[in-house]
């Protein structure tokens, strides 16, 4: 069953990790695991954080953003045992590079939901723009 724009975005928001999709030049998708954070204007922070060991703090995904800055968000919700329980949401996004306001913004949504970074520990805040959402649910 599809769900409403609004339901959609509330399941989002209320999620706590995802999976994010960018578009590599070569291979195609590359999905990465990621928090983040939804600002009620219908933005999303992604943090470039210093918390998670990294082999170099500019990552892929913001290569294949720099290169197309279309990518997806999807969130789900699993129970092996109650499938009229499963859900998910896919938000499609647009990169906004260059926005020092705005990452603030969802900078301090990330602080107050994640206690891993009360010192704001971000090297980088990746800013998106939900241009389109798609959802769907058993119930």
């Amino acid at each position: 069953m599809r769900l409403d724009e609004a339901e959609a975005r509330a399941r989002l928001a209320a999620h706590d990790h995802g999976v994010l999709c960018t578009v590599h030049p070569e291979r195609g998708v590359d999905a990465v695991p990621v928090v983040f954070a939804i600002h009620p204007d219908g933005f999303v922070g992604v943090p470039v954080d210093l918390v998670k060991p990294k082999a170099s703090l500019q990552l892929q995904r913001e290569r294949n953003l720099a290169a197309d800055p279309r990518a997806t968000l999807l969130v789900d919700h699993w129970n092996r045992d109650d499938w009229s329980q499963l859900w998910w949401v896919r938000a499609k996004l647009e990169w906004c590079p260059d926005d020092p306001r705005r990452a603030d913004e969802l900078a301090d949504l990330l602080v107050a939901r994640y206690p891993q970074y009360a010192d704001r520990p971000f090297a980088n805040m990746l800013v998106m723009r939900i241009v389109g959402i798609t959802a769907w649910s058993a119930r």
